[in-house]
């Protein structure tokens, strides 16, 4: 089955609105940023996004919040200032995360386990049910519901369900007809993950080769998770400002 595709926004328009996406990548290492950015050029919104961070910068995720089409984020370092006015001024939701967490719930999902137990977040308000999941007029207007707690060993742990998303846009450095694919050093970080998780994949590569031409041990992630593979667009410059001038909240 060849997975290549020609037409990103043809392709990627299968995302509907209000759908849930695991997207890969960590800061701006292999993240998906032609397919974030194709999210906001088709006008695709009330997205709910499962990522480590939302990045420093307004391109890709950074872009998605800024134009209003991120509904909800579950997240672990979500630094972006503007971010943080986004969501007390009531615009978005944010379910923060363990790091360590995020990624077994997303290895979990892709790998059919439905929930399991962790320490981590156990006593913290992450846990207890008095963490603002979003804001109105200034105050907390829904929070985050208490985990379930067992002790195992002498020490309490809290139950987290499996991320099984709708949709799982990653970025990789090489991909074959067949969906294969190598990741470049550390981008490999939550790509693996996001992939397995979404029922249906996404992913951008730097470079398409043919079947064969990755060696069985380089594999780092094979096909049966991916679905469609684009070509990148050209990489960001490493000058980008970080504030486009012509983007405006949608």
């Amino acid at each position: 089955m060849n997975k290549f595709r020609t037409d990103l926004l043809e392709d990627l328009d299968a995302v509907w609105d209000g759908a849930s996406i695991a997207v890969g990548g960590f800061g701006s290492s292999g993240r998906p940023d032609a397919l974030l950015n194709a999210l906001s050029d088709l006008g695709k919104t009330d997205l709910h996004l499962y990522v480590n961070n939302v990045g420093d910068d307004f391109t890709g995720i950074g872009r998605l919040v800024m134009e209003g089409r991120v509904r909800r984020l579950t997240a672990s370092f979500p630094v972006l200032p503007e971010f943080y006015e986004e969501y007390f001024a009531g615009r978005v939701e944010l379910e923060l995360i363990p790091q360590g967490t995020l990624a077994e719930r997303m290895r979990a999902g892709g790998a059919g386990i439905a929930a399991f137990f962790t320490p981590s977040g156990s006593g913290t308000m992450l846990a207890d049910g008095t963490f603002p999941a979003s804001y109105s007029s200034g105050a907390p207007d829904r929070l985050l519901p208490a985990k379930e707690e067992r002790d195992f060993g002498g020490r309490p742990h809290v139950l987290e369900y499996g991320i099984t998303a709708d949709f799982g846009l990653v970025k990789a450095q090489q991909a074959d007809p067949k969906g294969n694919l190598r990741f470049h050093l550390s981008a490999r970080n939550f790509n693996p993950l996001a992939a397995m998780s979404g029922r249906t994949t996404f992913v951008e590569v730097e470079r398409l080769v043919q079947a064969g031409d990755l060696d069985p041990d380089d594999i780092h992630l094979p096909g049966v998770f991916v679905d469609h593979v684009v070509m990148t667009a050209a990489p960001i410059p490493a000058d980008l400002p970080r504030r486009a001038a012509t983007l405006t909240k949608g």
